[in-house]
């Protein structure tokens, strides 16, 4: 692909030298020249050049203040400085200002050319360094995406169970009926937001198990039962740990958010008490609720 090149020097024989040896040497096209700063940054911003080769000293606005300008400006082309200045404290400025060459006056054409052919080598890794950065970003997206779609989703049981877990319910029969409760509540079709009662939940796991009409109300009660039984075992051991370690993250987590925190002193006072408590009755409503809604959360992850 050829270059484009624009030329800024107040020396109008300098101008036309070097757009001969860029078009004779096949190097690229000129598409504007200037004679001074203020005119060769407009010019400049206008044509939109890959390279601009800048007189460092000129009578408006020297070289390294209309790079500096033109950078600001997001003009992204390479830049070269022409100069008969060998101050190098000059020169190390103009290379701090974003040059990537210097051609000295009297313009040498063998020099020109060399310089320009390496700026042209490095215009063209840089395209290639884009382009190869670009189907890189292309490719990391769709191994993203793909890793997304392939990945399994969490189903309901994957969320419950380590929730169950971290209270020791799990062991409990009625730790299954908790599973198919969330089950059906997540695979509701209305968009009531309200939580059904407890009645409808139970008829629902128990409809999921297949029991006949006629046995629905027996299998609702055995449910309540076994609910009450997981939930009571879950309530002593998070007690238990609270008593070991009143810090501890799962006591400090669980016990409040899933029982009544009255109902967990208790139990807790009891076992410091070595006493059976008849006293403290989980709340199963409030369980159910908590549990659903941290179930939701976690499907949405």
């Amino acid at each position: 692909m050829a270059l484009s090149f624009c030329i800024v020097d107040d020396d109008r024989g300098t101008r036309r030298m070097l757009q001969n040896i860029i078009e004779d040497s096949s190097l690229g096209e000129v598409v504007g020249m200037a004679e001074g700063g203020a005119e060769g940054a407009r010019i400049i911003l206008e044509q939109s050049p890959d390279v601009v080769l800048m007189d460092l000293l000129m009578p408006d606005q020297d070289g390294i203040e209309t790079i500096s300008l033109l950078r600001s400006r997001g003009c992204g082309a390479k830049y070269v400085m022409i100069s008969q200045i060998e101050n190098q404290e000059m020169v190390g400025l103009a290379y701090r200002s974003g040059i990537e060459f210097f051609i000295r006056k009297p313009i040498n054409r063998i020099e020109v050319e060399t310089v320009l052919k390496k700026v042209s080598e490095r215009w063209t890794m840089n395209q290639y360094l884009t382009e190869i950065r670009s189907t890189l970003a292309k490719l990391e997206g769709l191994q993203h995406a793909a890793a997304i779609a392939t990945t399994p989703r969490k189903s309901v049981k994957d969320a419950v169970q380590p929730i169950l877990m971290s209270m020791g319910m799990v062991g409990e029969s009625g730790s299954r009926d908790i599973i198919t409760i969330m089950e059906n509540l997540a695979s509701r079709e209305d968009v009531d937001p309200s939580f059904p009662s407890l009645k409808e939940v139970y008829e629902a796991a128990a409809r999921a198990y297949k029991i006949d009409k006629d046995d629905i109300a027996k299998e609702v009660k055995a449910i309540e039962q076994r609910l009450r039984r997981a939930l009571s075992t879950g309530l002593s051991h998070l007690a238990s740990i609270g008593l070991t370690d009143y810090g501890h993250p799962k006591f400090e987590h669980y016990a409040p958010l899933y029982f009544d925190f009255e109902d967990v002193r208790q139990k807790m006072k009891d076992m410091e008490q070595g006493r059976e408590s008849s006293r403290v009755k989980v709340n199963i409503k409030k369980f159910l609720q908590v549990l659903y809604f941290e179930v939701q959360e976690q499907l949405k992850q």
